[in-house]
């Protein structure tokens, strides 16, 4: 894999990583069509996850802040902080389970494009439906542990490639009634821990990286994280103006044309 590749690939997570599309969707059909492209398990993917990953830390880096506080702060603003690190500890159990038992299945799902583009279709219609449910009044402090759960075993089966994890789990919340920037927010946020875990389970495939390839998955993964950062503000603004029938039309093109390609 080239410089060229890599960066190429880094902008295309970086983007597709927040807005509700599949990331892993859109780099398992690019990889499919790049030519001699090889990688070390997943190790390329998570690398430009971990990129993403940096872009979530930065951009809510005030929330984090307060949830990494929230077990010793006794002000009131901590006990609010104490109950969200709870939602998401509770959401990440069904995401670590579902992901530590499909972990070599999901793997090979990445070379069947034509399951990603019927994965695709999927996304496609969760968000086309999703936009019924776009006037929830449900903030961050009416979460419920209800509603970590069903979020968290979504975000569980989204790591089929195809199933965009932002989008399956903010369309769930809205479904529950929370309002689409809390959605985005707690979607963001429970990310964390997911990212985190694949990362740390792909470290044993860095000793099968040839050195010369070092510098193009680093800058893969910092192209992820400057177009990460993009895509956050973007989406934010997206979900603010109630379009997410928008995606959902996307999503069926690209799964089309994978179709008609392949």
């Amino acid at each position: 894999m080239d410089m060229v590749h890599a960066i190429y690939l880094g902008l295309l997570q970086g983007l597709t990583e927040f807005l509700p599309v599949s990331s892993s969707g859109h780099l398992a059909i690019a990889q499919h069509f790049l030519p001699d492209f090889e990688q070390p398990g997943l190790l390329f993917d998570i690398i430009l996850h971990v990129g993403t990953l940096a872009a979530v830390i930065l951009y809510f880096n005030n929330d984090i802040k307060n949830l990494l506080r929230a077990p010793w702060n006794k002000e009131p603003q901590g006990a609010e902080y104490r109950k969200l690190l709870l939602l998401i500890v509770f959401g990440s159990i069904p995401t670590a389970i579902i992901g530590l038992t499909f972990k070599d299945s999901i793997a090979a799902m990445f070379h069947n494009v034509l399951l990603v583009a019927a994965m695709l279709l999927i996304t496609g219609a969760f968000l086309f439906a999703a936009q019924q449910w776009r006037n929830g009044k449900r903030t961050i402090d009416n979460l419920t542990f209800t509603d970590a759960f069903i979020t968290g075993l979504v975000q569980g089966l989204a790591i089929i490639p195809g199933i965009s994890r932002s989008g399956s789990t903010i369309a769930v919340l809205l479904f529950r009634g929370v309002d689409a920037v809390t959605a985005a927010r707690f979607s963001f946020l429970l990310s964390l821990p997911a990212i985190l875990g694949a990362a740390l389970l792909s470290l044993g495939d860095m000793q099968n990286l040839p050195s010369e390839q070092l510098p193009a998955y680093l800058a893969g993964g910092a192209m992820a994280f400057l177009s990460g950062m993009v895509a956050i503000r973007m989406l934010l603004g997206i979900l603010a103006r109630q379009r997410l029938r928008v995606f959902a039309l996307y999503c069926w093109a690209v799964a089309c044309a994978v179709f008609i390609l392949s």
